[in-house]
């Protein structure tokens, strides 16, 4: 093993040994989170406040009841997306060398003035992704206001701050809000979801637009949002959708999973097991998706609309 090999290989064990520290002082750190929210809910004055805010707000009138079908498939598609996204965005920033280069063909619909810049493949499948995520985020938003589903995760009235407050401490508890998903949204889903949709993907979409080859260079506004900017911006907010997941996908197993399931997939309020086999087939379709994302198979794809160079 030669001098530099035992260097990497050291330096890679030495990160994993402080990545293994990090298991156990989560775990501390919500061990004390608990301890803290029940002591909390010991006061008379935390009990009131329980009260007074149990952890909703009331809906406009006239805010649907239940979950359409179009927002299951949206649902799915968004989560097929996003994962591949992460990925290909992950594997943009740490992998140095990439498997090859591509460079799109400077005709048809879109024909540009100076010659297109060279990416790597990781690159063009992101930029790819993110562009069939835009068109369908598109299609959610129109959707959302066209069927009045946006008043379930926009706020419409300033008590959904303290009912999150409440919500949080149930949850931080480990009394978990009571909670009717199908009906209405507690206060702190709410602002999840609103700062989801309305703040993290327009973010999302707006730094990354910035740091693309597509934006012209001598624009106006370069100065006032240079593109050290976009990048300090855009990483967090990929580490917010990751947080976002994780939390997702563990609230929804551990409160009613089968009920939940069937609001998010089959578009129904029951406890019957539909919800859970589109659920186990799509993660099927994911589980696919990201084995078939590699170079063997990009490269024709990325070949189709540009040329392919080492």
């Amino acid at each position: 093993m030669s001098p530099s090999t035992k260097t990497k290989s050291a330096a890679s064990r030495s990160k994993w040994s402080k990545l293994l520290w990090v298991i156990p002082a989560i775990l501390v750190g919500l061990f004390l989170v608990v301890l803290a929210a029940k002591g909390l809910r010991g006061l008379p004055a935390v009990q009131q406040f329980l009260t007074d805010y149990p952890g909703h707000s009331d809906l406009p009138e006239g805010a649907p009841v239940g979950f359409p079908a179009w927002l299951a498939w949206q649902h799915f598609l968004n989560a097929l997306l996003i994962l591949l996204i992460i990925r290909s965005g992950w594997q943009v920033r740490t992998v140095t060398r990439p498997p090859g280069y591509w460079t799109r063909n400077n005709r048809g619909l879109i024909k540009t003035k100076n010659p297109p810049t060279k990416m790597s493949l990781h690159l063009w499948f992101h930029l790819s992704l993110d562009v069939l995520w835009v068109l369908n985020g598109l299609v959610f938003y129109v959707l959302l206001f066209a069927t009045g589903q946006w008043t379930r995760v926009v706020p419409t009235s300033w008590d959904v701050f303290p009912n999150a407050a409440s919500a949080a401490l149930q949850y931080a508890s480990l009394d978990w809000p009571l909670e009717n998903g199908w009906v209405n949204y507690n206060a702190l889903q709410l602002l999840t979801y609103f700062i989801t949709i309305f703040v993290a993907a327009p973010l999302a979409i707006i730094t990354g637009l910035r740091m693309s080859s597509a934006w012209p260079k001598q624009a106006g506004i370069n100065k006032a949002y240079p593109i050290e900017l976009a990048r300090a911006v855009h990483l967090p907010v990929m580490f917010y959708f990751v947080a976002f997941i994780i939390v997702h996908v563990t609230l929804v197993l551990t409160t009613g999973a089968l009920r939940n399931l069937n609001h998010m997939y089959a578009a129904r309020d029951d406890g019957g097991w539909l919800g859970f086999w589109i659920f186990a087939a799509s993660l099927v379709v994911m589980a696919g998706a990201w084995i078939a994302a590699r170079p063997i198979l990009l490269r024709p794809v990325a070949a189709l609309m540009g040329k392919l160079s080492r």
